[in-house]
């Protein structure tokens, strides 16, 4: 099975899709005018803005539901096998990825937002299935995204998820995976058989609170190493562009892995951020749009940074060549993923840090399989727009709780590949879907300006913009 999943991991992840990515994300820029950097002072504070009302969530709540799916696993484990197979300089492509992809981020958000309806429970849905077939005309491409979505967020990438979890409790403290596995399962059954304003209480009380702890100590650690940071900062760019000779071998590694991990992480134009998005509750979807961008920011430019950091000022971590011979190994043993973090924390906070690593892996990824759980059921929610099947979400729910179980007790390398290959498979739907039906959104961002300019509270009107298929903003 692992070969069969590594060729069409290989097949999938090839050159023409990391090309794609960094290609959309730099024309979004251009398109619109680089609004990742004109906006951030409207993203920060449209981060209040609003309300959650019985239909949608607050724009916080859907930036916590959103962070929840972009901080994971990716950010510890992540970032760990990036600078393995990338050298350091992955990091800086990581980097390169979440600047451009926060554009990427802010025109699917607002399309998920124009293009949004309500379900039958009175509840806000949408995603890029929706405005495929809304925007693009196309509904049996918007049914392949749909079944993609489901079968990546909710058989392939929690097992992912879990399995980081498990490798930190048992490197912590020696619990068997099958016990992570059980707690895990409880858990998460309790919270996804609540819907979805469950699951976003319960993530904008945990997704803040466990980004901040983490970014702390990863300050702390920086603070204690404060001399070697030019140093760091020094061996990412070096190693990025080949002026460090000793990450020479992996230089062309150092942009694939980046973008790889990079985008499984911050999730930007993989389609999965659209789905929290629509679930807000604002007066105009670009509202949205500026505030996922800002969780691009969030996820990797904090985040993953803070991971990286921590790493490479220890000098606790390996490299490898495209052979698998070691390049740097100062952790004989230790295979990339939590472990790196565990050991830079443990060697600056000795006593506690495979402990803490442990817990805010639990947190990050927990809340991530929450957070796939719900893009599925956004999807199945889609499928079953003009067919009821409610058996299909009680199957989603059971299979998602298999999922996680297999995941857990399974290898680490196949857990990855499997997930790899889901994150790309809505890679290539989205961004290419996306790259046809752009205008709405930029139509969007002009008339928010535009209104913010006369001093108004946005508020939006397809018809003066001449958007069809924006039902939901004419009812209204």
């Amino acid at each position: 099975m692992e070969a069969v999943v590594g060729v069409l991991n290989d097949l999938i992840w090839s050159r023409a899709l990391i090309a794609l990515c960094l290609g959309a994300g730099l024309y979004f820029s251009i398109r619109t005018r680089f609004m990742q950097i004109r906006g951030f002072g409207e993203m920060i504070r449209l981060l209040l803005d609003g309300k959650e009302s019985k239909a949608g969530v607050s724009p916080f709540q859907a930036l916590a539901m959103s962070l929840s799916g972009r901080v994971g696993t990716g950010n510890i484990a992540g970032v760990a096998t990036a600078i393995t197979f990338g050298g350091p300089g992955a990091v800086f492509w990581m980097w390169v990825v979440a600047f451009l992809g926060a554009s990427t981020a802010y025109v699917e958000s607002t399309l998920a937002q124009i293009y949004k309806e309500k379900d039958d429970q009175g509840t806000y849905r949408g995603g890029p299935a929706y405005y495929i077939e809304k925007a693009m005309g196309q509904r049996w491409y918007a049914w392949i995204f749909a079944v993609a979505t489901v079968i990546a967020t909710g058989l392939l990438l929690p097992g992912v998820q879990a399995n980081s979890i498990a490798i930190g409790m048992t490197e912590a403290w020696g619990v068997p995976p099958t016990v992570t596995a059980a707690i895990i399962v409880i858990g998460l059954g309790m919270i996804i058989f609540g819907g979805v304003h469950r699951i976003a209480h319960f993530t904008q009380l945990v997704v803040p609170f466990m980004a901040l702890a983490y970014m702390l100590v990863a300050l702390v650690i920086l603070f204690l190493n404060i001399d070697k940071l030019p140093g760091v900062v020094s061996l990412i760019l070096g190693s990025a562009f080949g002026t460090e000779a000793a990450f020479g071998a992996v230089l062309g590694l150092a942009v694939e892995w980046g973008v790889k991990r990079g985008i499984y992480s911050n999730e930007a134009g993989q389609g999965t951020g659209p789905h929290p998005a629509a679930a807000a509750e604002v007066s105009h979807p670009a509202k949205q749009g500026y505030v996922q961008a800002f969780s691009v920011y969030v996820d990797t430019l904090f985040v993953c940074s803070a991971t990286a950091f921590m790493i490479l000022s220890t000098g606790l971590y390996n490299v490898m060549d495209a052979t698998g011979t070691a390049i740097v190994e100062t952790l004989p043993g230790v295979a990339a993923g939590p472990g790196y973090a565990q050991a830079a924390v443990e060697s600056v906070l000795p006593g506690w840090g495979a402990g803490f690593v442990a817990v805010a892996l639990l947190f990050f990824a927990f809340t991530t399989i929450v957070a796939y759980y719900y893009m599925a059921e956004t999807n199945i929610a889609y499928i079953n727009r003009h067919v009821h099947r409610a058996w299909m979400v009680l199957v989603l729910r059971i299979a998602i709780l298999a999922a996680v179980t297999y995941g857990t007790v399974r290898s680490a390398g196949l857990a990855w590949a499997l997930g790899d290959i889901g994150v790309g498979l809505m890679a290539w739907l989205n961004i290419v879907a996306i790259l046809i039906v752009q205008r709405p959104a930029l139509k969007a961002l002009k008339d928010y300006e535009a209104q913010k300019k006369a001093g108004k509270d946005p508020v939006f009107d397809p018809d003066a913009l001449e958007i069809k298929g924006a039902d939901f903003w004419r009812k209204s």
